[in-house]
């Protein structure tokens, strides 16, 4: 039996300086306060599990190539080193006086944690490297299994972790529904699941997961067996419940989640619009938020019913709306796609990191510009533009007042009785709209002519200027139409939230959307959608965590691009391109020779 001690060991230190990492941060004693398993495991203490489990399946995937002995004894050495190393941590802050001064997290309620709350001290050390050892162990075993078990275990694993972590939130979305709240009280403790409710999501994901990953290519098949009429109309039926579903979503989940829908949308509408520079046409724009304020800011000017509201300014009628949302729109995006193009018109000949550094001081001249003193009388400056009034529907607030009141709400979900949206379930649908409506015209055009001209000029410029493109009017329509996008979304920006600042407009929106579109996957209109859904949503859904959330979500993030660097949902162009060289090159045998003949 070969062993990689060298490996095991620096796996077990990684293991250590993790945990000593998250309890150093405060992570730990913060989290402990919570619990996924009711009285059973606490959120802290299940940091380490997480923590023990993953680095023990990871020694066993680097270190044994499938050997049970050589991954169980490595997974449970490297545990020990880690636990080890843990335990030091323990020993400085019970010999060191100055320890609690330069970590102020190094508590007596992290001791407590760190100890499992033993009297003795050597005890409690013995039980942490113990019981990170096992859990080192464990991890390996689990990547020993077969492929199905041990993807249903995960499975299982995750969605207790996920489903005890958002308690507080299921709850208030199941306590919506009479047989909801019934589930709510089977599943839920005080804090976190209970220990019948842990198993029983357990045993649900499981066995789901296993019935996706042993059945689902045995439905694919099926179906694509069936006659076309018969495949069409199965289409069309998932289509009907897919637009179902979507419809009475916000009823569902409630305004919390709605509200976090509608910046995901937001979001959405621009990464479809950025997907088409840097995913189609390979331009690295990082000034994108700055087509995202000339849309918000175009419609501010021209629906505020406050002084700087075109209203007061020509007519001199100040708390009157110059024009109405729904034209405010089509100028919106008119405007944001001509400051795109005349962006494109400098940079035409620049490339990769130069072109991002002169879209990056765009974005940067408009946020100044909206500051400044000079565009204060026009702009309002830091103060913004507000008083920007919700959407009207008006036939919608008339057909309403015939209706009785138990079916207004399932009638008209996207409008107040007055006909006004205003609440974010209403905004949901207007978002819901407008991305089915960019995304079918991103779709179209990357499948047109245009989109193969842009996927040419990603992939070599010199090329295909050399094939006949016309690389200025690719680029500016590039550029042009991604602007149009992010001056549709900074639209119902403003609409929603009633009012502009300049500060709603930093950087690190430019690099969000950036960051969802390479996530989700370039060049792919539903990697857009997940990029959005994890990168927007995700830490939303975290926000409880207070000042711990962005930690969690770009540690996931790190997992995740080095799980997937091809991102969620990537392209078939982009997979092939990440993936070239590491599927085995089939050769063609030459042709046999016949006697008498040249095969």
């Amino acid at each position: 039996m070969q062993l990689n001690w060298k490996k095991i060991v620096q796996y077990g230190l990684i293991t250590g300086a993790a945990i000593v990492f998250v309890s150093l941060v405060g992570m730990l004693e913060a989290f402990d306060a919570r619990d996924v398993i009711f009285n059973v495991l606490s959120l802290g203490r299940a940091l380490i599990v997480v923590i023990g489990l993953g680095m023990g399946y990871v020694v066993a995937l680097r270190t044994a190539r499938g050997k049970a002995v050589p991954a169980l004894v490595g997974g449970f050495v490297s545990g020990a080193v880690g636990g080890a190393v843990a335990s030091l941590l323990v020993v400085l802050m019970t010999t060191w006086d100055g320890m609690r001064d330069m970590f102020i997290n190094a508590s007596p309620g992290l001791m407590k944690i760190l100890t499992f709350s033993q009297d003795s001290l050597a005890i409690g050390m013995l039980y942490l490297i113990g019981t990170i050892a096992v859990l080192s162990l464990i991890g390996a075993a689990i990547q020993l299994l077969p492929n199905t078990p041990r993807r249903m275990i995960i499975a299982g694993l995750g969605a207790v972790l996920l489903i005890g972590m958002l308690q507080e939130l299921l709850n208030v979305m199941m306590g919506r529904f009479g047989t909801g709240k019934s589930l709510a009280r089977f599943l839920f403790g005080r804090k976190g699941l209970s220990a019948y409710g842990a198993i029983s999501v357990f045993i649900v994901f499981s066995l789901l997961n296993g019935l996706w990953g042993t059945q689902s290519q045995h439905a694919k098949n099926r179906v694509n067996q069936l006659p076309a009429s018969q495949r069409t109309t199965f289409n069309w039926m998932l289509i009907i419940v897919g637009i179902i579903l979507l419809f009475f979503l916000p009823q569902i989940v409630g305004p919390y989640i709605s509200q976090i829908l509608v910046l995901v949308g937001l979001y959405t509408l621009m990464g479809l619009g950025l997907n088409i520079d840097i995913g189609l046409a390979g331009l690295l724009d990082l000034g994108f938020v700055g087509f995202f304020a000339i849309g918000a800011y175009t419609a501010a000017l021209l629906t505020s019913t406050a002084d700087l509201g075109l209203s007061n300014v020509i007519n001199g009628q100040s708390g009157a709306s110059y024009t109405s949302f729904w034209v405010a729109i089509p100028i919106s995006v008119l405007v944001a796609a001509i400051f795109g193009v005349f962006l494109g018109i400098p940079v035409l000949r620049m490339r990769g990191d130069y072109l991002a550094i002169v879209t990056l001081g765009f974005a940067e001249i408009i946020r100044i510009l909206v500051l400044s003193n000079f565009l204060q009388p026009y702009l309002g400056g830091a103060q913004g533009i507000l008083n920007i009034p919700k959407p009207e529907l008006g036939y919608v607030g008339t057909v309403e007042q015939m209706l009785p009141a138990s079916v207004r709400t399932y009638l008209f979900p996207f409008a107040s009785p007055e006909g006004i949206i205003k609440d974010p379930q209403h905004f949901y649908y207007l978002i819901i709209f407008g991305c089915v409506l960019i995304g079918f015209v991103a779709w179209r055009l990357q499948n047109s002519r245009i989109g193969r001209n842009w996927m040419a000029l990603r992939e070599d410029e010199d090329v295909a200027e050399a094939m006949g493109i016309n690389l200025i009017a690719a680029k500016l329509m590039a550029f042009g139409t991604g602007a149009a996008f992010a001056g549709f979304s900074g639209a119902i920006f403003a609409a929603q939230v009633g009012s502009v600042f300049p500060h709603s407009f930093g950087l690190i929106v430019s690099i969000n959307v950036v960051s969802l579109v390479i996530i989700g996957g370039s060049g792919s209109i539903p990697g857009v959608i997940v990029g959005a859904l994890v990168l927007v949503g995700l830490p939303e859904l975290l926000r409880e965590f207070s000042e711990f959330r962005m930690l969690i979500y770009g540690a996931l993030l790190i997992v995740m691009m080095l799980v997937k660097p091809e991102g969620f949902w990537p392209s078939e162009v982009r997979r092939r391109e990440l993936h070239e060289g590491s599927e085995p090159i089939i050769v063609p045998e030459e042709p046999a020779v016949v006697a008498g003949q040249s095969a």
